[in-house]
C-alpha cells in the first residue's frame, strides 16, 4: 500500500509528534514544513587561485557541518552569467535532523562580453577575503581532528563563520563602479561590489503553496503573479515557489524579494524527462502543462510507472498468499507485497532545485530584462552548444559534485534491502 500522510513528515528518528490539543500552526505542522530551509549566497569565481578559494573555504564550512554538494544548474541557459550547486546533508538520517540546503551560485566573468566589466569585477574581487585568518586556521584545526571540533572550537567556528555570510558595509565599490556594472548586468554588480558571500533570503516551507500564495495577496503585499513549478496536483511532486517583495530595509539590495516554498516527492530522471527544457519564465506554464497534462495523478499509478521515488516499510502485516518463486520478475514481486499490504511505499521527499524555477526567482530577484541580458551574456547559450562547465566547477570546488538520483536511488535501495531482512521476506528478492 501507499502512505496518505504527506510527503515529508517526521519518521521515528524526529522529534516527538505535536500535541493535537494545541491550536497553534507551528504545532499543526510537521517539523520539516516549519523549518526555514534553503538559504542563497553568491560568490565568485574565475577559476583563478584567488577567487577559486572563496568556494573552496565555503565547500570547508559545510563539510564540517555535514553539506556537501548536490547537482550542477548552468543559470547560462537563462542569461544568467553562474552556474550553481546546493549544499545540503546527503543521507537520510542527516536529512531529518537538519533538512537545510544553500544554493551556492558562481559568477562567470569568462560569459560577459565586456572586457571593461570584466577586469573592473575582478579588480574588486580580489578586494575581499570572505573569511578571516582565525576561521581558517580552524578549519584547518579540523581537518586534522577528523574533520570535527571540540565544543569552545565550535563555538568559535560558528561565531567567525558566520561573519563569511553576514552583510558587510561598506561597499567595496563606489556608485560609478557599481552603476557600470549594474548596467552590464545586475548579478555582476550584486556580486562583486560587496565584501561579502551575503546570504540573499531564507525560504520557509509551507505544505499547501495556493494557501500561501493567497494568504499573502489577502495581507496586501506584493507578490509573484505565478508559482514557479508543475501545477497543482493530488499527488504532488518536485518543488514549487512563490516570492513576494521584502520589507523596506536601510540597506538597499538588487534582491529585495522574500519566498515561500513546497516540496514534495522526489521524480525520477523519466519523470523528469520535460521539465528541464524551460529555460526562459515566460514559456514555463506551456511547457509544464504540456508535460504533466497526461502524467499519472494516482500514486500507483506513478510508483508502477516508475516515475517517483520511494522508501519502503514492512507493514507488520502476515503475508496472505504463498511467496511468489524465483522466476517471477522483481517488479511483480514488490507490486505483491504493496498490494498486499505487506510493504508500504512512501514518497521520497524532493530535496533539490529545478532549473527553470531557480532561474525564474533569479530574474525576479535582480528584475533582469531577458533580452537586454542575452546580450551582455556570451558563451555556448548563443552558440548553439551547451555552456555548462561541470568539469571547471568541480576544478574550482576541487571535489566531485554529488548526483541526486544517485543519492535517492540509494534510499530507495537501502529501505528495500531493510525489508529483505524481515523474516517473513527474506525468501523474497525485492531487487
Amino acid at each position: 500500500m501507499f502512505s496518505s500522510g504527506e510527503v515529508g513528515n517526521p519518521s521515528s528518528d524526529d522529534p516527538a509528534p505535536a500535541r493535537t490539543d494545541d491550536p497553534s500552526p507551528a504545532r499543526l505542522l510537521p517539523w520539516r514544513a516549519t523549518a526555514t530551509e534553503n538559504p542563497r549566497i553568491r560568490v565568485s569565481d574565475t577559476y583563478d587561485t584567488i577567487q577559486s578559494q572563496e568556494l573552496q573555504t565555503l565547500r570547508r564550512i559545510f563539510a564540517l557541518i555535514g553539506m556537501y554538494p548536490v547537482g550542477y544548474f548552468d543559470l547560462a541557459v537563462a542569461a544568467l552569467p553562474m552556474h550553481a550547486t546546493s549544499f545540503r546533508p546527503v543521507d537520510k538520517r542527516s536529512l531529518q535532523k537538519t533538512p537545510f540546503r544553500v544554493l551556492t551560485t558562481i559568477l562567470r566573468l569568462e560569459l560577459l562580453r565586456s572586457d571593461a566589466a570584466q577586469n573592473l569585477a575582478l579588480s574588486l574581487l580580489k578586494r575581499r577575503q570572505i573569511s578571516i585568518d582565525e576561521l581558517l586556521r580552524l578549519l584547518d584545526v579540523a581537518g586534522k581532528q577528523r574533520n570535527q571540533l571540540t565544543q569552545s572550537q565550535a563555538e568559535k567556528f560558528i561565531a567567525k563563520g558566520l561573519r563569511s555570510f553576514s552583510w558587510q558595509c561598506p561597499a567595496v565599490a563606489n556608485h560609478s563602479q557599481y552603476s557600470l556594472l549594474n548596467l552590464e548586468h545586475p548579478i555582476l554588480a550584486d556580486i562583486s561590489c560587496f565584501r561579502s558571500a551575503h546570504i540573499n533570503h531564507l525560504t520557509p516551507r509551507t505544505l499547501d503553496m495556493n494557501e500561501a500564495q493567497s494568504t499573502v495577496l489577502e495581507a496586501g503585499m506584493a507578490v509573484k503573479s505565478r508559482i514557479e513549478g508543475p501545477p497543482p496536483r493530488k499527488c504532488p511532486i518536485l518543488w514549487r515557489q512563490t516570492s513576494f517583495l521584502a520589507l523596506e530595509e536601510k540597506i538597499r539590495s538588487p534582491s529585495r524579494n522574500d519566498h515561500i516554498e513546497e516540496r514534495r516527492t522526489a521524480v525520477t530522471p523519466t519523470g523528469q524527462r520535460g521539465t528541464s527544457d524551460a529555460a526562459n519564465p515566460r514559456t514555463v506554464d506551456e511547457i509544464m502543462s504540456e508535460t504533466f497534462q497526461q502524467y499519472p495523478d494516482d500514486w500507483s499509478e506513478l510508483w508502477r510507472q516508475g516515475l517517483v521515488y520511494c522508501e519502503y516499510q514492512c507493514t507488520g502485516k502476515a503475508m496472505t498468499t504463498p511467496p511468489l518463486g524465483e522466476s517471477q520478475i522483481s517488479s511483480l514481486i514488490l507490486e505483491h507485497l504493496i498490494a498486499d499490504g505487506v510493504v508500504e511505499a512512501i514518497p521520497i521527499t524532493y530535496e533539490d532545485f529545478l532549473l527553470f524555477s531557480a532561474a525564474g526567482i533569479f530574474q525576479l530577484n535582480l528584475q533582469v530584462n531577458s533580452k537586454s541580458s542575452r546580450a551582455a551574456v556570451g558563451g555556448g547559450s548563443d552558440k548553439g552548444k551547451s555552456s555548462a562547465d561541470l568539469e571547471c566547477f568541480e576544478r574550482a570546488l576541487r571535489c566531485r559534485i554529488f548526483d541526486s538520483d544517485k543519492l535517492y536511488v540509494q534510499v530507495q535501495k537501502q529501505s528495500l534491502e531493510s525489508c529483505a531482512k524481515e523474516p517473513a521476506l527474506r525468501a523474497q528478492v525485492l531487487w
